[in-house]
C-alpha cells in the first residue's frame, strides 16, 4: 500500500475489511496526526494550516482503503462531495446529512465526541459520508481544509 513517507497501511485495511470501524476511524486519525507532524509537536490532533504537509499519496492510499471497504459510503471525498453538492459548505447541514447529529427531543445536538460514542460504527446502518470522524471540537477550519485537499 503506497507511501511517501513508510507508513503501514495493511492494519488500516485488515481493521476494515473485518468491519473493526471504532479501530480504523482511530487508525485513520492516529495516522493523520503522524503524517502532518503533530505527533513530533506533542499534540493529539491536527491543525488545519497541517494538512498540507500530509503526504497527498498516504492520503490518497487511506482514502481508497475506506472507499473500498465501504463499498464507497465511507471518505473523505464522499464527506467533500455531500459538503459541495448537499450542505454547500454549511456545517450544520453536513453534520445533519451525515449523521453527526442528534435530536434530544425537540433541540438538534451535535454527537458527543468524548464517552460512550454516540457515533454509528455499522456500514449498514450509518449515512454515507458518516466515516472517517473528524472533530470540529477547535473549529470547522480542520474539516475545511481536509475536504478540500488537492489529493480529491
Amino acid at each position: 500500500l503506497p507511501s511517501d513517507v513508510g507508513m503501514d497501511y495493511v492494519p488500516l485495511a485488515t481493521m476494515l475489511a473485518t468491519g473493526q470501524l471504532v479501530e480504523a476511524d482511530q487508525f485513520t486519525r492516529d495516522a493523520l496526526i503522524k503524517l502532518a507532524g503533530s505527533k513530533e509537536a506533542g499534540r493529539t490532533f491536527v491543525y488545519f494550516t497541517e494538512v498540507k504537509k500530509i503526504p497527498s499519496t498516504d492520503l490518497a492510499t487511506i482514502e481508497r482503503l475506506w472507499l473500498k471497504f465501504s463499498d464507497n459510503k465511507f471518505g473523505y471525498s464522499v464527506q467533500r462531495d455531500i459538503w459541495n453538492k448537499s450542505a454547500k459548505g454549511d456545517f450544520e447541514k453536513f453534520c445533519k446529512k451525515i449523521g453527526w447529529t442528534t435530536k434530544d427531543g425537540e433541540v438538534e445536538r451535535k454527537l458527543k465526541w468524548f464517552g460512550a460514542s454516540e457515533f454509528i460504527y455499522d456500514v449498514k446502518k450509518a449515512p454515507k459520508g458518516h466515516l472517517p470522524l473528524t472533530s470540529a471540537l477547535r473549529g470547522t477550519a480542520l474539516i475545511k481544509k481536509l475536504l478540500s485537499h488537492p489529493v480529491w
